[in-house]
């Protein structure tokens, strides 16, 4: 009976190790990378056939694969662009192998050139106007006020503030209506208020 039992259990040990040893030689033979939304899936050379699968984090299937890998390594890419950012894992499976990897997606920042200039205006009387601007990653910005009447700049205001800052304007002999705004930033971001 304890020959028996030494059997049994040296046969699931061998087993076991058959096994992890099988997962460790398909992890040795793939890799996966993430940039921001995309993934790519790397196999090398001789793998033959495999399944590639793209799971969320609780294991649902969103994206499978057949390839099969020949006399060169093989590139796989996925983008993810319509998927939230976040963590899913890559399933390869050959035959009796499997390897799971996780990733980790997130989104790719937005350059501040790209962003609009955050700059509003409010009326505050007849003759006066506040302007607020916010966000600001380099002090320096230019108002130019023009005449609506003329198109011709009455006055020009060049503001040294890191961040952001809050201003009134104010004109005794004409009306908020005569007139528009054009603000530019340090960064060339412009924007336009008509009245």
């Amino acid at each position: 009976m304890k020959a028996l039992f030494t059997v049994v259990l040296a046969s699931a040990l061998s087993f076991s190790s058959l096994a992890a040893s099988a997962s460790e030689d398909l992890k040795a033979l793939s890799t996966v990378h993430s940039n921001y939304k995309k993934i790519s899936v790397t196999l090398t050379e001789g793998l033959g056939k495999a399944t590639i699968s793209i799971l969320d984090a609780d294991g649902k299937s969103l994206s499978s694969r057949n390839v099969r890998v020949k006399k060169e390594n093989m590139m796989v890419p996925y983008d993810l662009k319509n998927l939230p950012a976040g963590e899913y894992q890559v399933k390869i499976e050959t035959g009796a192998e499997q390897v799971i990897y996780t990733v980790e997606t997130k989104d790719k920042p937005v350059a501040t050139e790209a962003l609009p200039l955050m700059a509003s205006v409010k009326i505050v009387d007849n003759n006066t106007v506040n302007l607020s601007v916010m966000g600001l990653e380099e002090a320096g910005v230019d108002v130019k006020i023009y005449s609506k009447v003329s198109d011709e700049v009455i006055y020009t205001d060049h503001i040294i503030q890191a961040e952001g800052f809050r201003k009134d304007y104010s004109f005794s002999k004409m009306n908020v209506s005569d007139i528009y705004f054009i603000v530019t930033d340090s960064q060339g971001r412009s924007k336009t208020f008509n009245f």
